[in-house]
């Protein structure tokens, strides 16, 4: 009779552990997929830094050894193309 309450009491501590070690086991894969998510977001994030700080490095090297400027509103002009043969714009 003890051995049988030892079994039951054995077997029913294996399914709660079967069923905890799912339950981890999904959680596992949710945490993956989050991190794998978020790795491409970090990959995106580091191009996009990239071209923009290639930007601001062009613009800094055009002013400080060009002594370039951005126009003012006065300062620029429209020039409207004209090719032969077209109509409209």
């Amino acid at each position: 009779m003890m051995l049988m309450v030892a079994v039951l009491g054995v077997s029913l501590l294996v399914v709660g552990l079967r069923h905890q070690n799912r339950m981890m086991f999904v959680e596992l894969q949710s945490l993956q997929k989050t991190r794998d998510n978020l790795n491409i977001e970090w990959g995106k994030l580091l191009l996009e830094e990239g071209a923009w700080s290639q930007q601001r490095r062009v613009e800094s090297t055009a002013r400080t050894r060009m002594s370039m400027n951005l126009p003012t509103a006065e300062q620029i002009k429209v020039v409207e193309l004209k090719v032969k043969g077209r109509h409209g714009p």
